[in-house]
């Protein structure tokens, strides 16, 4: 009796690129191979090969099936805002291990398909943002554009955490609706640029050890972690790699010294802000005021301390990663303090939306200080801890 061949199962492909977009959220884009995708799946890393040509491409069909899911649960014209805010929530609990992609891991696509991707995510905040100009005819297309984002924003934030809610896809979308009700902030015009006096010489700190730090942050921001070397560093601080050396043993000491840096500032103003406020609802707007302030003020370092907690060394991950969860604990606390009803994973989910809110609403102002952008978006994350 001959040998019967095992058939591929026809949902490989899927399977291939769900493990892989679930190994990118947890660990990295690039501290994932093939071959671990394939160990997750159960078959070899040549067998891979046979789906996607490369790990990009599986990145790359990851993050297809997260806009895709999202925009057919959408499709419906004749659907209600309220209709699509629930499938949207459905889809971002459903798919909470592998949506973060959309956040961090897509800065790893092509300029192609950053390009495709951006095209889809405007079309999903049209399907929300048109509905809303009809319910809300006193805001500016791009107000309605703004708070269609920070609701998608408080949708995603269920990414960045693992707290479930007694109902956390209708507490999310409780989320949503508060923030496509709040006062939209206005955003920013770009205004054209001073030209420098002829005399004027940029300002950099005397220390090298700050050079560095600041020219590391900043590219890494720029152009993430893994694209960056230590000889582009060094070249952005004027001076050669191997006085990098002296001053950090490591690229990883560099983004450990970053992140050691983010914390002890935010932890200096959380603290502060506790310190300075009369009573527990007053502590939590002084909180997110001065998160506020510290996103829009560090806006490179916030953006690093957010993705790439991955590419530190473990015992440093280890230790801020404690660092972090301790700063949410704090927002936790003072969430269940204003709202004694609140169960503490119902707060948890929504202190996260907040925090998503501020960085992202953030990012579509380019953390423009000058034009009250910076108070509104505190309001905006009020709305969400309070929804």
């Amino acid at each position: 009796m001959g040998s019967t061949a095992t058939k591929r199962p026809k949902d490989r492909k899927d399977r291939i690129a769900l493990a892989g977009a679930e190994l990118f959220c947890e660990r990295g884009y690039h501290r994932v191979s093939v071959d671990e995708i394939a160990a997750v799946v159960g078959i070899s890393g040549p067998a891979v090969y046979r789906h996607f040509a490369n790990k990009y491409a599986i990145l790359v069909h990851a993050t297809r099936d997260v806009v895709g899911a999202l925009l057919a649960a959408t499709a419906d014209p004749q659907a209600t805002i309220d209709e699509q805010l629930h499938a949207i929530a459905t889809v971002a609990v459903a798919k909470r291990r592998v949506a973060g992609l959309y956040q961090w891991e897509g800065r790893y696509l092509t300029a192609e398909h950053r390009r495709e991707f951006r095209t889809s995510l405007a079309t999903l905040v049209g399907r929300i943002a048109g509905p809303l100009r009809t319910l809300r005819p006193e805001l500016t297309p791009e107000q309605c554009g703004l708070l269609a984002n920070a609701a998608l924003s408080a949708f995603g934030s269920v990414t960045t955490h693992r707290a479930a809610a007694t109902d956390t896809e209708g507490l999310l979308t409780r989320v949503a609706w508060a923030l496509l009700r709040a006062d939209p902030p206005d955003l920013p015009r770009p205004s054209p640029p001073e030209p420098p006096a002829p005399s004027a010489a940029p300002v950099r700190p005397a220390s090298r050890r700050e050079l560095l730090l600041i020219e590391a942050i900043r590219l890494f921001h720029r152009h993430g972690y893994h694209a960056v070397a230590v000889e582009d560093i060094g070249r952005a601080a004027g001076i050669q790699a191997s006085s990098v050396y002296r001053y950090f043993p490591s690229k990883a000491d560099l983004l450990a010294a970053a992140y050691y840096r983010a914390t002890d500032r935010l932890t200096g103003a959380t603290v502060a802000a506790i310190a300075e406020a009369t009573d527990p609802a007053d502590a939590q707007r002084r909180v997110v005021r001065a998160y506020v302030a510290f996103a829009f003020g560090q806006s490179d370092l916030v953006a690093v301390y957010l993705a790439e907690n991955n590419n530190l060394p473990d015992e440093d991950r280890h230790q801020l990663r404690g660092a972090q969860r301790l700063h949410v604990e704090e927002w936790v606390r003072l969430a269940g303090t204003v709202r004694p009803e609140l169960a503490a994973a119902d707060s948890r989910v929504l202190v996260h939306a907040a925090l998503n809110v501020v960085t992202d609403v953030g990012r579509l102002g380019r953390f423009d200080r000058t034009s009250g952008y910076e108070t509104q978006t505190a309001a905006l994350a009020l709305a969400a801890l309070n929804a």
